[in-house]
């Protein structure tokens, strides 16, 4: 069975930073042959990308609204990818999921919250 686990979400205040994690398993085949994405969804709205890591973490790509703020990477022997999220701003807000890019396997989201 396929579960894809995040976490590391909480409330945190503007500027604040936080490290989301997403752990896989019971894939088909290794973490390490699934490029994996981030998305985030706020309330009411429509389901947005964050960012894309290769299979091997070389390559990387983020949308504009949130580049030089978040950082993807992964740690294949962990079968994790993290997202680091810092100076957070209030419209970060949202619940972040993340899937593989091969399969279509998503997790259950972990919920970021900025607010003073």
């Amino acid at each position: 069975q396929v579960q894809l686990v995040e976490s590391g979400g909480g409330l945190v205040q503007p500027g604040g930073s936080l490290r989301l994690s997403c752990v896989a398993s019971g894939l088909p085949v290794g973490f390490e042959n699934y490029a994996m994405i981030w998305y985030r969804q706020a309330l009411g709205k429509e389901r947005e990308f964050v960012a894309r890591i290769d299979s091997i973490g070389r390559r990387v790509e983020y949308a504009d609204s949130v580049k030089s703020r978040f950082t993807v990477s992964r740690d294949n022997a962990k079968n994790t990818m993290y997202l680091q999220i810092d100076s957070l701003k209030s419209e970060d807000t949202a619940m972040y999921y993340c899937k593989t890019v091969a399969g279509n396997y998503w997790g259950q989201g972990t919920q970021v919250t900025v607010s003073s």
